[in-house]
């Protein structure tokens, strides 16, 4: 059986994610078709991975691929997580993780809305369908302006009155977030700034500017999905997979025999897949650095990390597992960085580098400050390594 190392698979990291200078990729659609998809829980996330890929990209290049061309769209779906996937994607994507994700979503919104409400599913069905029918005529809409416009959907619910987290919750939203794992509206534009979420909504009709391609069947949809991430990823575990989708063993099981993936072990014995046509190795590229952003997808893309995280995993995740910014020296993990008062990029290191990567990790920091011209990014999901009180416990600023 073929033995992957894992100094192949983070040669194979480098390569497939577009992180080393020789693989990086020319658009932010490929920046995204790299990875499969982005993270877009935070927005700032999807501009600053792309610019960890792409020489040269801009915010506005960002922008005008995922509001203008619209290569890019937004889809919540694995995990009940916001991504951005190539458009080409997306009909599987609809037709496999989103299905799944949907039909729990519409389980407790349906609970909820009983519970808290008295509101049925007749109600739930009415009230969507006037949704859809507000933006037929394809003006973009807040979530304010849908409760403001559509008496159906502008109530509220009050959850766990008698708890300190209960109170009033607006019921558009959740519709908005319904019909999006529908498939049946879309994120239309962003009415903040790029590092900013004020989502507006169009039907999904309006906004795909030509016919809506079909949801893939669900076992063909997560068939492309895994045989995408194989590529990106590969070779990954059954675990691995999924975890990521956020769907069943045997759901990955039946993708990766439909496929005709190829078992391979690791270096301690256990099994990983590749596609059939990715068998020969991947030769390591030239040294490279990286500076990666929160819940980027490299760090995000297996459940068993420890082939490029080594010991550093208890300083990289907040207690409900986001990744926080990362640091990168040849397909490891070795540490963080920050922006002080300023908005200049600096580097918490977790152990020593060589001075070569050093000083190329100072350049990238430079780089990333000149990029952002000022902007600070902020984040609900830091890591213990990223707040104030880890600095100068233990990190390190220097090479050897």
């Amino acid at each position: 059986m073929r033995v992957v190392t894992d100094e192949e698979r983070r040669a194979r990291l480098g390569v497939r994610h577009a992180l080393a200078g020789s693989a990086r990729v020319g658009s932010a659609e490929e920046a995204a078709r790299a990875v499969v998809c982005l993270h877009a829980t935070e927005p700032p996330s999807v501009h600053l991975s792309c610019w960890a890929r792409v020489d040269g990209v801009t915010v506005d290049d960002v922008e005008r691929a995922l509001y203008d061309t619209r290569a890019l769209v937004r889809q919540q779906s694995m995990r009940e997580t916001l991504f951005v996937f190539p458009r080409d994607l997306v009909p599987a994507v609809w037709g496999s993780a989103a299905a799944r994700v949907a039909a729990v979503h519409r389980k407790r919104l349906l609970k909820d809305l009983e519970r808290w409400g008295g509101y049925g599913a007749g109600w739930l069905a009415t009230a969507e369908e006037a949704v859809l029918a507000r933006l037929a005529d394809g003006v973009p809409r807040s979530s304010k302006q849908v409760r403001e416009e559509v008496p159906e959907a502008g109530g509220v619910i009050v959850q766990a009155p008698d708890k300190a987290w209960g109170g009033p919750v607006a019921i558009a939203p959740k519709i908005l977030t319904q019909l999006s794992l529908d498939g049946a509206v879309a994120r239309a534009g962003n009415a903040g700034a790029w590092h900013t979420s004020r989502p507006t909504w169009t039907t999904t009709d309006a906004w795909w500017r030509q016919a809506v391609p079909a949801a893939y069947a669900s076992r063909e949809g997560y068939a492309e999905v895994v045989v995408r991430w194989l590529w990106s990823y590969g070779p990954g575990t059954v675990e691995d997979i999924a975890w990521w989708l956020g769907a069943t063993k045997a759901v990955v099981r039946t993708a990766l025999d439909d496929l005709g993936a190829r078992q391979v072990s690791f270096e301690d014995g256990s099994a990983g897949w590749l596609r059939a046509d990715d068998l020969e190795p991947v030769a390591a590229p030239e040294p490279w650095v990286a500076l990666l952003p929160l819940l980027d997808p490299t760090v995000m893309g297996w459940r068993g990390r420890a082939f490029y995280l080594g010991p550093h995993t208890p300083h990289l995740f907040d207690s409900a597992g986001n990744a926080g910014t990362t640091v990168w020296v040849d397909g490891r993990v070795v540490g963080v960085w920050v922006q002080d008062p300023g908005g200049v990029v600096r580097l918490r290191l977790l152990e020593d580098v060589p001075r070569r990567a050093h000083e190329a990790l100072a350049a990238e920091a430079r780089r990333l400050t000149e990029w952002l011209d000022g902007q600070r990014v902020f984040t609900v999901y830091p890591s213990p390594a990223m707040q104030p009180a880890f600095e100068g416990r233990g990190g390190v600023s220097r090479g050897r």
